[in-house]
C-alpha cells in the first residue's frame, strides 16, 4: 500500500520476477486520509482472509506545518494516525494468522515529551520535531495496544532501523535538505537494515509489546511506555476519530 502508483508498479514487477507475482497485491491510497486509511482496511479484508504481519513504515517530512484535507497535521494524521487505524483495524484479521504480527518502524524509547495540550503542533512546529513528536506517539500506540486487545495473540514490535539510506521522502527547507543529503551518503544499507529487523519476524519476543533500536532490545517498563499515557492518547484519538 502506498500513494506512489511507480512504486508499486515496481513492486510488483519484483515480484514477478521472483515468481511470487500472483501473491503480490499493491493498492493505492493516501494514508494521510481517515477516509483512505478506511477505503484499504475494507480492500484488505476483501482481498486477504487473514495478515500474518503488519508493517507500518509511511511517514513524509515537512519543514513547514501542513493540514491534510481532513484537517489534521500531515504528520499527525500519516505517522501517528493510519498506524493507529491500521493496527486496531485489522486485528481481527491478523487474529486469524498462526504467527501475527504489527512491526511498527517508529521511534521507540525518543527522549521528547509528548505535547498533551497540542498533540497536532499548531504552535511551535518544526519537521524533525514532528517526527520525533510522532515516534514517541507510536511508543504509546504499541503500549496501548495489548491493553485494548488483552485475549490478542498479536505480538507489537515497535522498531528503530537508525539513519538508513533511503530517499527520505519529504519537502524540506534549505538547511534540512543540506542534512539530508548527508545522511544519504552516511546512513546504513537498506539490507543492512533488513539484517537487523528479520530477526524480530523470525522469532518474535513472547511479549505483547517490545521494542528494538537498531537491532538491540530496549527495556519497555519505562516512562516512555507508560500504560496511563497510552490509554489516555487512546481515548483522545477515539474521540477525535468519532468527530
Amino acid at each position: 500500500m502506498g500513494q506512489s502508483a511507480e512504486k508499486g508498479q515496481r513492486f510488483l514487477d519484483a515480484a514477478r520476477e521472483l515468481g511470487a507475482g500472483d501473491r503480490a497485491h499493491f493498492v493505492r491510497a493516501d494514508l494521510s486520509l481517515i477516509s483512505e486509511n478506511t477505503r484499504l482496511l475494507e480492500e484488505i479484508g476483501r482481498v486477504f482472509p487473514a495478515v500474518d504481519v503488519l508493517v507500518l513504515g509511511a511517514r513524509y517530512h515537512r519543514s513547514v506545518r501542513t493540514e491534510t484535507p481532513e484537517g489534521l497535521e500531515s504528520n499527525f494524521a500519516l505517522f501517528y494516525l493510519s498506524r493507529f487505524l491500521l493496527s486496531h483495524g485489522l486485528a481481527a484479521s491478523q487474529e486469524r494468522a498462526e504467527t501475527p504480527i504489527v512491526l511498527n518502524v517508529a521511534g521507540p524509547g525518543g527522549t521528547g515529551p509528548v505535547q498533551w495540550d497540542d498533540l497536532q503542533l499548531r504552535r511551535h512546529y518544526l519537521g524533525t520535531g514532528a517526527l520525533g513528536h510522532g515516534g514517541r506517539l507510536n511508543d504509546l500506540l504499541g503500549a496501548g495496544f495489548a491493553t485494548v486487545h488483552p485475549d490478542s495473540r498479536i505480538r507489537y514490535i515497535l522498531f528503530h532501523p537508525g539513519v538508513v539510506s533511503t530517499s527520505f521522502a519529504g519537502e524540506y527547507d534549505r538547511v534540512t535538505a543540506a542534512q539530508v543529503a548527508g545522511l544519504k551518503v552516511s546512513g546504513k544499507s537498506v539490507a543492512q537494515s533488513i539484517d537487523q529487523i528479520l530477526p524480530c519476524l523470525d522469532r518474535p519476543p513472547a511479549e505483547p509489546l517490545s521494542a528494538f533500536v537498531e537491532g538491540r532490545r530496549l527495556d519497555v517498563d519505562t516512562p516512555y511506555f507508560d500504560r496511563d499515557d497510552a490509554a489516555r492518547l487512546h481515548q483522545i484519538t477515539e474521540k477525535l476519530l468519532s468527530a
